[in-house]
């Protein structure tokens, strides 16, 4: 049959006792963040200190902002790392913040703490406390557990009245006139103007989000390490010597110039050329014919462990497919490689982090000085894998960050009406991850016999339109600019039908609704044999050779 190459260990240790709380009633604390480098975004330890040197400063992966804390627990080390602050006596103070790996906890010396057994991806640990009646400083640590591997900590938080204020407990005002100054495709420069307070005010904390990114002394500050062509909310708070935050400004949203030049942004059509059987034609003849210009090349797999290679056998460099890339090059083309699909031994399971999947990428990426790359994410082992998405989707936020202007692509496969709950999990992953992925391409294919597919296709990319619109804020125009489409030209493996006519329209909706990719599968199969079933060399239907490859060469966003 044709398919689309497509502990909870028993421990000993007990949590600390949380402090008795005194009889008299906490007084209600004013909202304020008392926490030196909470999220780590100086790119530093400063304010923390860990035992053993087992702490770190990572870029991936991340909650908010670009760093986190990396937690290198070991047989002899929990990685503990801690930070002690002025508090008032007889007062609740909250403590949280986002944390990933297994037995990781975040807490108080002598009061309370809480913990997770297994967080593959960031999770988000809470707990109040209150301090006794003479306490004037508190220690937080997070750390993790024996044996039990790396932890992440970031985006923490301890909320409450700063200590050693001299009596000063009013906060200053909001500030106001929240605006963005300038913006790029990587940065916004945001500007408001200045807060009061009684005494006066020493600084400002810039949050994306419900992340602090920024702190500032002045009322202007630029947020970087953004992704192209994507819609940010910010705030800012203003804080006095004492450690009282004012109140939130009011947000505002906005949505970064795209990537290379800015204009309409990524536009890509790319069917695509599998060199690995179905006779596969010269590319420059393809596209003399069609005048198409980008092809998807097809399939970058693990050649054993976490080593890249064609079909997981052939090199990269100095084979038939590096020849090909030259031939579409030589003809003022380009390539796109597919890196997965449905079978085969993939990278994403046997890259053990993600920066070894990046290392694995920057291979395939060096060896072609690549503009764009495409993660097909499919099957059991990657797409319904979390722990494995996490890692794709840190891999190509590294490798991202590392290749100044490179597009990434995540192609998955679809319900009738827009993403699965993997589909989902991984576009919701992709905003908590802040990976910058450019284009989510849907397979609206493989429903069933009989299917509307040109309706089927129109319903699952407004589906997807829709999720990408409420995960990230977007508009409709900017949550299309991140729609991809790759179809199935001719007949499916679950017997449905496209014909040039229903790809026409498929192609003309994607055009009018400027979406960012559209591809299918595949060039090898864009010829006629009516009657010919689902192979590898044909279309199965009536056609003219090439004829879904110009449709397809039509496609201009």
């Amino acid at each position: 049959m044709f398919v689309r190459n497509r502990l909870v260990a028993s421990l000993g240790a007990s949590l600390l006792g949380a402090a008795a709380l005194v009889a008299l009633p906490a007084p209600a604390a004013q909202a304020a963040e008392l926490l030196t480098n909470p999220g780590f975004e100086s790119g530093s330890l400063s304010g923390w200190s860990c035992s053993g040197g087992t702490g770190s400063v990572v870029s991936s992966p991340v909650h908010g902002g670009t760093k986190a804390l990396a937690g290198a627990a070991s047989a002899s080390d929990t990685a503990r790392c801690a930070q002690t602050v002025a508090v008032q006596p007889n007062t609740t103070y909250t403590l949280a913040g986002w944390v990933r790996g297994n037995y990781v906890y975040l807490g108080v010396d002598g009061s309370a703490s809480t913990w997770t057994a297994s967080a593959p991806s960031y999770q988000r640990l809470s707990l109040s406390f209150t301090t006794g009646a003479s306490q004037t400083s508190a220690t937080v640590y997070t750390h993790g557990w024996y044996g039990q591997g790396t932890y992440y900590a970031d985006d923490l938080s301890l909320d409450g009245p700063g200590g050693g204020g001299g009596g000063d407990t009013q906060a200053p005002s909001a500030p106001t006139g929240l605006q963005v100054a300038s913006k790029t495709a990587s940065a916004v420069t945001l500007a408001w103007a200045a807060a009061s307070d009684d005494v006066g005010v020493t600084g400002y904390d810039v949050y994306q989000g419900a992340a602090k990114v920024s702190t500032v002394t002045g009322t202007t500050a630029t947020v970087g390490g953004l992704a192209p062509s994507t819609a940010y909310t910010f705030t800012v708070r203003a804080r006095d010597a004492a450690g009282n935050v004012s109140p939130a400004s009011a947000p505002v949203t906005v949505s970064t110039e795209a990537g290379g030049g800015g204009g309409t942004g990524f536009k890509q059509a790319a069917p695509y050329l599998y060199l690995g059987w179905g006779n596969p034609p010269a590319p420059a003849t393809v596209m003399n014919a069609t005048g198409i210009k980008t092809f998807t090349m097809a399939f970058i797999l693990s050649s054993g462990g976490c080593n890249p290679a064609w079909d997981g056998q052939r090199p990269l460099t100095g084979g038939i497919d590096q020849s090909t890339i030259n031939a579409i090059r030589a003809a003022g083309g380009d390539i796109v490689p597919s890196i997965g699909g449905w079978s085969g031994n993939k990278l994403g399971p046997n890259c053990a982090t993600p920066e070894a999947l990046a290392g694995a990428y920057q291979k395939v990426i060096d060896a072609y000085g690549l503009k764009s790359i495409d993660v097909d994410i499919e099957n059991t082992d990657e797409f319904e894998n979390a722990a494995v998405q996490d890692r794709v989707l840190g891999a190509l936020k590294i490798v991202k960050a590392n290749n100044p202007g490179l597009r990434t692509i995540l192609t998955f496969g679809t319900s009738t009406t827009g993403p699965t709950s993997w589909g989902n999990r991984l576009i919701e992953q992709s905003k908590a991850l802040n990976a910058g992925i450019d284009v989510f391409t849907i397979m609206p294919f493989d429903f069933g016999g009989g299917a509307d597919m040109y309706g089927n296709t129109v319903k699952a990319a407004d589906g997807l339109k829709n999720k990408l619109k409420s995960v990230y804020g977007w508009d409709d125009a900017t949550a299309y600019a991140h729609v991809g489409i790759s179809g199935m030209n001719g007949l499916s493996d679950q017997q449905e039908v496209t014909t040039p006519q229903t790809w026409t329209g498929i192609r003309d909706w994607a055009n009018t609704h400027h979406i960012a990719r559209l591809a299918f599968w595949s060039v090898n199969r864009d010829r006629g044999c009516a009657g010919g079933g689902v192979t590898e060399t044909c279309s199965g239907i009536a056609q003219a050779d090439w004829e879904f490859t110009k449709i397809t060469a039509g496609f201009t966003g």
